[in-house]
């Protein structure tokens, strides 16, 4: 997860524009949720269920339960036995509720094996709503990984086509020597969508609709590519268009997008492009052709790990319907734009008035989360959760 490099001349103008203070901002801040968490790397809810929330615990595989504002004594589901977490991108990391729940109660986990490879498991979760059947685990889907980074970890099913997409990083090691976000014939570098509402006999089926179905020596399971870590994606629930937050090598940190229209298909870029630049810093390899370029990119100077985040369609906060919010989880920064028609407005730098009060800091920012009233949620690494609210 390093990065370095310089703006390319192309987006100097854009990103100079995007840092002019919006005018009429809404005033934030944030209360904290929960605290004491062991290194939480997501928070997720169940449709229609404003009162859980599910927190991540990467090195102690436990999903933590937060029912009605109060962390719960015993874990909705714990599968510390069974992952890998000794090195920083292994371990407990994606996590989504069928669209279909509370009528279907199944979750969806991705996290390292004991061998390091990444595995997507169902469990049923109980009548009580609160605790997953452990011993109910289904085998989804399992991704050979070849080194202990760049796993990617995001599940989420897709508001329209409740299908689950799965975010794969490129499996590195660094500058993805062996082209693998590019080969169509693996599934590292890229966005899965399958369909997992088979019945008993399959884990999951193609959807006929994905891109490359029926191609010779391709994975049908491709959706998207050409990305190099893409941690933390998310669909605006409201319009269906997706937002990916890929993170970069040594330059260029990028937010890519899919609007819901898309039939899928799109190469990113990695490892030619990084951001708008080429792979190191230097020139426009972002925009060539047959590449989809980022909406947005940001360089070493201004942070060094993106944390893809979720367009805000919560109630509290009226002004801010339409809005995206992402970070960074090196430089624990917070950002927010609006992109409709192709085009940015209203940046703006968040961190500042997020900052909690207390002892407590935004800090490392591994994700943000959304509840299921819409309401948004940034997750603190060192073991905290906030909820962002309308400044008093």
């Amino acid at each position: 997860m390093k990065r370095s490099g310089q703006l390319s001349a192309i987006c100097l103008s854009a990103f100079i524009m995007c840092l002019v203070p919006l005018a009429n901002a809404q005033t934030l801040t944030v209360e904290t949720v929960a605290s004491g968490l062991i290194q939480p790397t997501f928070l997720g809810s169940g449709p229609g269920d404003p009162d859980r929330l599910y927190v991540l615990e990467r090195t102690t595989g436990k999903v933590k339960l937060i029912k009605n504002g109060v962390v719960a004594p015993k874990p909705f589901l714990n599968l510390g036995s069974k992952i890998s977490s000794d090195v920083s991108e292994r371990g407990l990391l994606g996590f989504a509720i069928h669209p279909g729940y509370p009528a279907k109660r199944l979750v969806y986990v991705n996290y390292t094996d004991l061998n390091g490879d990444s595995v997507i498991e169902r469990y049923r979760i109980r009548k009580s709503r609160d605790r997953a059947n452990r011993n109910s685990a289904k085998p989804i889907l399992k991704i050979e990984q070849p080194t202990e980074i760049h796993h990617g970890g995001m599940l989420a099913f897709g508001p329209l086509d409740k299908c689950l997409y799965i975010s794969s990083g490129d499996g590195g090691p660094s500058n993805d020597p062996n082209q693998r976000a590019q080969d169509l014939g693996v599934p590292l570098g890229k966005i899965l969508r399958i369909d997992v509402d088979t019945g008993k006999t399959r884990p999951y089926k193609v959807p006929p609709g994905n891109p490359f179905v029926g191609t010779p020596g391709v994975r049908g399971e491709i959706w998207a590519y050409g990305l190099r870590n893409p941690w933390r994606f998310s669909f605006d629930r409201l319009t269906g268009d997706m937002y990916i937050g890929d993170v970069g090598q040594g330059a260029r940190e990028e937010i890519d997008f899919q609007p819901a229209s898309s039939t899928g298909g799109e190469n990113y870029g990695w490892r030619d492009a990084e951001g708008f630049a080429c792979r190191g810093g230097s020139g426009t390899c972002g925009t060539n052709p047959g590449f989809t370029p980022p909406i947005h990119d940001y360089d070493r100077t201004v942070g060094q790990c993106v944390t893809g985040g979720y367009v805000y369609r919560g109630s509290a906060i009226p002004s801010l319907q339409g809005t995206y919010f992402f970070a960074d989880f090196v430089k624990g920064k917070v950002w927010s734009f609006r992109y409709t028609g192709g085009t940015i407005t209203e940046f703006a730098e968040r961190t500042s008035e997020l900052e909690p009060p207390g002892d407590a800091t935004l800090g490392m920012i591994s994700s943000m989360g959304e509840d299921a009233n819409g309401e948004l949620y940034i997750v603190n690494y060192a073991g905290f959760v906030f909820r962002i609210i309308e400044a008093p």
